[in-house]
């Protein structure tokens, strides 16, 4: 057992294997996965867990280079929007896209992590960096 970090042994080991550049989903509840898509389903109820908590413990892990986010976000969940401001600081670059083109850029992502948040538009693309 890791003495920190994240516990869920796919989503550490997803996180492990991430070349530079692929892509990650963090998803709410109600975010269309595509079948070709993996997606590790988290969602235990309403809520559970919540978006921004499953957010931070990936960052913890995974070096970021830039996240995409949908437009819509800033106006319909504000709270959302400013934790992922607050959360990239200005070592992440954040790009903006429609909800639509969001959902259609999912498609191409190594996996889906699927949270139990149930607000409108938390939904995030992380593109990862390397360390070096």
């Amino acid at each position: 057992m890791r003495p920190s970090g994240l516990l869920h042994a796919q989503l550490s080991g997803l996180i492990a294997g991430l070349g530079h550049t692929d892509t990650l989903v963090i998803a709410d509840a109600g975010l269309p996965v595509a079948p070709e898509v993996l997606c590790i389903d988290l969602a235990l109820v309403r809520g559970v867990p919540d978006f921004v908590t499953v957010l931070d413990a990936v960052l913890v892990e995974l070096v970021t280079e830039r996240l995409t986010v949908a437009r819509e976000t800033e106006r319909l969940n504000p709270a959302i929007w400013a934790h992922l401001l607050a959360a990239s600081g200005t070592q992440i670059t954040r790009s903006l896209c429609s909800h639509e083109e969001l959902k259609h850029a999912s498609r191409q992502a190594r996996a889906v992590i699927r949270t139990g948040e149930c607000s409108p538009y938390a939904n995030v693309i992380l593109h990862a960096g390397v360390n070096f």
